[in-house]
């Protein structure tokens, strides 16, 4: 017997900058199979917003931090939407109604209760103080308190239990309110019949002398005779490639619609490569601009890579909780949507054109005005070099907010890191002067920034001929062998080989960073109904 279920967290996890329409649609095509067409898709995707009653919204952007969106009754049934389009048998919903007033959470639950009678959905929700017309809408109540079933059976029928015991429900009062009043012992408050403690032991006591219970008993040992051939069916969706597909479109969409990603990044970035470019302008070819090269492109691949820890913030949405809000990586792994290679492709390939593009027009911007080597060669490796580097850090911080809980702690992390490797890349301490303890062997070896130093330097000093500052000229070669102590020895491609052997590695670490976190929740939480709190 398999069994597929969906599971929908208490807080809404949606990408803000898409439309109604789109998020369900992208969703659809994320965990329909390959069989199934796009429009199929599509009509399945459109077919399930009008099942929610959100006809008139679907072309209205969720709405976050800097948009004006959905309200809290409609974010709720378009992440329901979202989990409805495999048409699961069993849905669980971790407080639905969960920050919405009364009347949306009437109508949030109505269309859920339409929804299963049309589909033939079982719908299991956990469920805080509900309102008497949202507790009418219930066929079955389970009653829990301090770890024990205090009631488990008929709506209907739970208020004649409460009242064969002798805890009558008052005229005009809420029966769910009755209850949890009756049995909630946190505050071991005075009820009209006694202690809430003394209360809780003559219900559950009742309880497990009744019909009732007896009839759950049996059902639930004909499951646990049944629980060999019991499994989990996760549904087809679809294929690999079709997922790295959809989610960087979904990633590339949202990376252009979200300011905050990579366009107020481009704003600083130009503004402060026109600083570079006019502090250093046209520093021309004398003895004396030979620190003044090296100050500008060391200046440039580490403080330009070093605010790419600004990308932070946007990972921790994709991946984690902010205070309020479970994000969309977590709901959507919980439930399969995906796999994490493929968003881990998928981020790759979406930030790749913002990334050239914060990349290419600020490092010309001051490649020019500084006056370096005019070359289409030279210019495309300092390009290519810079973007390299900007992945590289990005790819660094992806780890960061991987591995580290706290948005605060991440971004002092990630700066910390990034610190220590712009300390021993080779300006600020020459390579034959770093203590060889520690600083030497190994963190001035494994710091990118020693290979951008030296690939930009390579760059710009080999085929350069200046004066010697006495009688002469001086070969690019000599300076930096003398000056700057870098090794000859190797091309600046293999720096440039280097840098981007280090995007791969870290991207590997981020996806096994994910892996790893999840193989050790499955461990403590195996399957889906630990999970719920029903």
């Amino acid at each position: 017997m398999a069994v597929l279920k969906s599971y929908l967290p208490q807080d809404d996890a949606l990408v803000t900058t898409l439309t109604v329409r789109e998020a369900v649609y992208y969703s659809a095509l994320l965990q329909l199979p390959d069989s199934m067409s796009e429009s199929e898709k599509k009509a399945r995707a459109e077919g399930t917003i009008r099942e929610m009653g959100l006809n008139d919204a679907m072309d209205t952007r969720i709405g976050g931090w800097n948009v004006k969106g959905l309200s809290g009754g409609q974010k709720r049934r378009v992440s329901i939407c979202i989990e409805l389009l495999r048409r699961p048998k069993l849905l669980f919903l971790d407080e639905p109604t969960s920050g919405l007033d009364s009347a949306a959470s009437y109508h949030v639950m109505k269309h859920i209760v339409q929804l299963a009678q049309h589909q033939r959905i079982t719908v299991v929700a956990s469920i805080h103080q509900p309102s008497t017309e949202v507790f009418e809408l219930f066929h079955n109540l389970c009653l829990l308190s301090c770890g024990q079933t205090v009631y488990f059976g008929s709506t209907i029928a739970a208020n004649q239990f409460f009242e064969t015991n002798g805890f009558v429900c008052p005229p005009k009062r809420n029966p769910s309110d009755h209850y949890l009043r009756t049995i909630n012992q946190d505050f071991d408050s005075d009820i009209e019949q006694g202690f809430a403690k003394e209360a809780i032991t003559v219900l559950v006591k009742a309880y497990e002398r009744s019909d009732i219970f007896r009839q759950v008993k049996q059902c639930v040992d004909e499951i646990r005779l049944q629980k060999n051939g019991l499994t989990e069916k996760k549904g087809k969706q679809a294929g690999f490639i079709t997922q790295c597909a959809v989610l960087t479109r979904r990633s590339s969409l949202n990376m252009f619609r979200d300011v905050g990603y990579y366009w107020f990044r481009f704003g600083i970035y130009t503004a402060l490569c026109l600083c570079v470019g006019t502090v250093f302008h046209n520093i021309g070819s004398t003895y004396s601009s030979i620190q003044a090269r090296a100050s500008m492109l060391v200046f440039v691949s580490s403080f330009m890579t070093f605010m790419a820890i600004g990308g932070f913030p946007s990972f921790v949405e994709d991946m984690k909780k902010k205070t309020f809000t479970r994000q969309v990586f977590t709901r959507e792994r919980l439930n399969g949507h995906y796999s994490v290679a493929a968003f881990v492709a998928g981020n790759s390939i979406s930030s790749a054109p913002y990334l050239f593009l914060v990349t290419a027009i600020p490092g010309a911007i001051a490649y020019y005005l500084v006056g370096l080597q005019g070359s289409a060669n030279h210019f495309s490796y300092f390009v290519l070099l810079l973007l390299s580097c900007m992945m590289l850090v990005e790819s660094l911080m992806m780890l960061v907010a991987a591995l580290v809980p706290n948005f605060l702690i991440g971004i002092i992390a990630g700066a910390g890191i990034q610190g220590i490797m712009i300390l021993n890349n080779g300006f600020f301490r020459l390579p034959n002067d770093i203590p060889k303890v520690l600083w030497k062997f190994p963190v001035y070896y494994m710091s990118f920034q020693r290979y951008a130093n030296e690939g930009f330097y390579k760059n710009e000093f080999e085929g350069l001929m200046l004066p010697d500052g006495q009688s002469g000229q001086v070969s690019g070669a000599e300076i930096l062998a003398r000056v700057w102590q870098i090794q000859m020895g190797r091309s600046k491609w293999v720096d440039l080989g280097v840098i981007v052997g280090m995007v791969v590695a870290y991207r590997l670490l981020f996806w096994g960073a994910i892996m790893a976190a999840e193989i050790i929740k499955h461990n403590k939480s195996p399957n889906l109904f630990r999970r719920s709190k029903v």
